[in-house]
This record gives structure tokens, sequence and C-alpha cells, in this order.
């Protein structure tokens, strides 16, 4: 009887190893702006195609470079703006955790309640809603991605207890997958004024913002002027008649190591 004789070259080998065991890297994704389109022309959001113009989503996706099949939190999603463009670009293989502290909660409970029905439906499966008990995050995996729009303000404030930022941010550099990204997007304070008006005028200094992340390990990775305003004075309060809508806003990408 004949043997047969198998021989494996070394690549061969290392094909045949790929992919097996946890240590398996996962698969490079990138930015997609076919995904992207189909978000933003999807007709579930139709409530929200009058703030297109003046939030710019388009143009801060391409900034932040979410990709098809990334694990993102977004915190204090509102009504659902950014989490519905979100479930359509991340898709199937991905997931979208929308996330309130219980302190924020109790004050939008309506917002809960739609996006608890957002999650119900299967066109936006893909999304998690979830009242969390602290200001100090959690997820139940390493994720891609943590988005935070007009919300890093609030922590600072009386109703939130007054919650150092400095614990928002710890928390979400151990979320993150090395390599992963923090967007934070808010009004934007004097320059030097710190966390001073984060209660009164509801904005915050961008300086402030960065030394904040970057003390807990974030490197800079780069920002976005597309919400700027020089006409905002940045002195009024952001739901002033006279601003409201029209606030300068930064827009920051903060990225982890690795």
């Amino acid at each position: 009887m004949r043997r047969l004789v198998f021989v494996l070259t070394g690549a061969a080998i290392a094909a045949a190893l790929a992919g097996c065991g946890p240590e398996a890297e996962e698969p490079r994704r990138s930015f997609s702006a076919p995904a992207l389109q189909t978000a933003i022309d999807d007709p579930g959001r139709a409530m929200h195609k009058a703030a297109d113009a003046r939030r710019k989503p388009a143009e801060l996706i391409r900034f932040a470079e979410l990709k098809p099949g990334d694990k993102v939190l977004d915190l204090i999603p509102g009504d659902g703006y950014w989490t519905r463009i979100f479930s359509k670009i991340v898709g199937p293989q991905g997931r979208v955790y929308a996330v309130w502290p219980e302190s924020y909660a109790k004050l939008a409970m309506g917002n809960v309640a739609t996006l608890r029905q957002l999650s119900a439906d299967t066109s936006y499966g893909n999304i998690v809603t979830q009242v969390q008990p602290t200001p100090v995050l959690a997820a139940p995996e390493k994720l891609d991605m943590v988005w935070t729009s007009q919300n890093y303000h609030d922590y600072p404030d009386e109703f939130m207890g007054g919650t150092d930022p400095a614990v928002l941010n710890k928390a979400v550099f151990e979320m993150l997958k090395p390599g992963g990204t923090f967007i934070v997007i808010d009004h934007a304070a004097q320059p030097g004024s710190g966390m001073r008006d984060t209660e009164t005028l509801h904005r915050v200094d961008p300086a402030a913002v960065r030394q904040q992340v970057e003390a807990a390990g974030f490197e800079f990775a780069g920002e976005s002027d597309v919400l700027r305003n020089p006409a905002d004075p940045l002195t009024i309060p952001v739901f002033d008649p006279a601003i409201r809508g029209r606030t300068s806003q930064f827009a920051y990408k903060f990225r982890k190591p690795g």
C-alpha cells in the first residue's frame, strides 16, 4: 500500500492556522462612503432630515471614520439622531449601544422609550438601549468607538451628581479596543473658562476637554471645524433664542494608543 505524503509550505501552514483560537486578529475594516450614503438616505430618519444642514452628519462621520462592522457606544443619544445613522453604517455585523446614565435618563424618559422602541424594530436590530445605574460607563464587549454629542459638559453638573469628567474618560479608555476612538462634540465656551460655564451656559472650554481626555491616556487625533460659528459670542446660554441651533461647537477625535 502506498502512503500519501502531504508537504505544506510555511505559507500554507500560516494560512491554515489563521483565524484559529482566541488570539486571531479581527479582519481589517475600512470606511465605506456607500454605507455612509445609505445611512444618510435611510427613510427611517425622515424626521431628522431637516437637522442635517446644521448637524453635518456626513462630514462628521467621515471625520470619525466609523466603519461597517464597528461596535460603537452612543452616549446620551437623545431621540436617536446619531443612533439611526450608526446602525445603518455598522450593519448586521456591528453593534450600537445607546446608553444613558440613570441620573440623566430620569430627565429623558421619553427619549429612552423612543430608543427602546427603535431597538425592537427589526430594521434597527443591531441597537441595544441601556440605562446604566451610575455615570461610570460599562460595555459588554470591547468597542471601536465611543461618541458623545453635546453632553460632555453635563457630567460635572448638579443633576449628574457633579461627576468629575475624569471618571467618564477613564471608563471610555477601558471600554475601547487599542486604536479605538473617542469622539467629543460640544458647545464651545470662552477660551480659558475651563468648566465654569457647564451648569449656566451648557458650554465647555475645548482646551479643558482636550486636557482632561489626554490625561486619561488618549492621543489627540484631530478636530473638525464644520460646526464652528464665529458669530457665536460664546457667552450666552445655548438655549437662548438668539443662538439656539447655531452655537459654535468643537468636534474632537481622540485615539486609544495601540
